[in-house]
């Protein structure tokens, strides 16, 4: 065997077996962190939104390659899961069925070392967590080609819940089937979202197949498992689950198609340095209303970043609005504009403050 290459491989044995022992370091350094906390007597959640966020902000600032960023915090993401099972084992909530997009964020931003509850639907997902069932729950909020997902804001109306992070997910729709190739598949299950989002290549690829819309992609999936010649577009974990081949990869039109997902818990939380606000307010109908409510933003330079209207559900033609700020509610600009529309609004109620999705 050459000798520079079996010399190279013993490095990797050697790098592998130190790596090993740092990571096992850092498991037992998190087990001595519960019992500090349990001795203390501090009880509730071990997961730090906030303190995860800082750690992967470090992990890109020093990463020199060659792995990419994205890589790298994949990787810090699963070894912080993992080690954060050794104190708790955190139960998410997540729009199922098993195999959705939602359930692929939820690992994106938890790591693999959890528990994934689906539910029936969002309303569902608030209810598990407030209902303590699930510690966290994870909601789609919008999609940068479909637009708002309007079910996730009305459940804010009535939620007591806060946000706690966000996670943005790009959406690479596959064609997965059982079927040899493309040309022996007779029906194609989808959600109707992704049949949009894949209408083009459909058209060009399989215009002579039968397109029928299902409630998820998921569901799409399994009735595909099922069916020697249909195809379903889906994810890769959704291909995963139900073991269908992967025929054609990223059919969808976009390049950039991304859902960005809000996570959903009961507990604060910290400044990142790095974070967002987001509000529901309301107020009168009366001209000039609107800006009066944004003008403290603009006169403590505090920038918004998104605006959304919802009927109120209590008044007819009532309207309230959901503003994304660029800031911690504990930030002193934040604070001041927050405390000013305060003082206007006929509703007012923060939704949380997070951290910024880290890739």
């Amino acid at each position: 065997m050459n000798e520079e290459l079996e010399d190279l491989r013993k490095q990797i044995d050697a790098v592998d077996r130190t790596l090993l022992g740092l990571i096992n370091d850092r498991a037992r350094l998190a087990m001595q962190i519960a019992k500090v906390k349990a001795d203390s007597g501090e009880t509730g959640t071990y997961y730090r939104p906030d303190r995860e966020a800082n750690v992967l902000k470090s992990v890109l600032k020093h990463n020199q390659g060659p792995l990419s960023d994205e890589e790298m915090a994949r990787l810090a993401r699963e070894i912080m899961s993992a080690c954060l099972a050794l104190q708790q084992l955190l139960r998410i909530a997540f729009l199922g069925p098993s195999g959705t997009f939602t359930e692929e964020a939820a690992h994106k931003h938890f790591g693999r070392s959890i528990r994934t509850l689906a539910a029936d639907s969002i309303d569902d997902v608030f209810r598990e967590v407030e209902s303590d069932n699930a510690d966290y729950g994870i909601v789609p909020i919008e999609n940068s080609t479909q637009g708002i997902v309007n079910s996730t804001l009305d459940m804010f109306l009535e939620s007591a819940l806060k946000i706690v992070g966000e996670v943005e997910l790009q959406i690479r729709q596959h064609l997965i089937s059982n079927a040899g190739e493309a040309s022996e598949i007779d029906v194609l299950y989808s959600h109707q979202q992704s049949l949009a989002q894949c209408k083009r290549w459909l058209a060009t690829n399989l215009p002579g197949v039968k397109c029928i819309p299902v409630y998820s992609n998921a569901d799409a999936a399994r009735r595909a498992s099922d069916e020697p010649r249909a195809a379903a577009i889906a994810g890769e974990d959704a291909a995963e689950t139900y073991r269908l081949p992967i025929l054609r990869k990223n059919i969808q039109d976009a390049p950039s198609n991304t859902t960005r997902f809000l996570i959903i818990g009961k507990q604060e939380t910290g400044q990142t340095g790095a974070d967002k606000t987001t509000l529901l307010v309301s107020t009168p109908n009366k001209p000039g209303a609107l800006f009066g409510l944004l003008q403290p933003l603009a006169e403590n330079n505090v920038s918004m970043t998104r605006i959304e209207s919802r009927p109120s559900h209590f008044v007819n033609w009532d309207y309230v609005f959901f503003l994304d700020l660029d800031g911690h509610v504990e930030n002193p600009s934040v604070k001041d504009s927050l405390e000013a529309l305060r003082a206007q609004a006929g509703l007012f109620k923060v939704l949380g403050s997070y951290p910024k999705a880290v890739l």
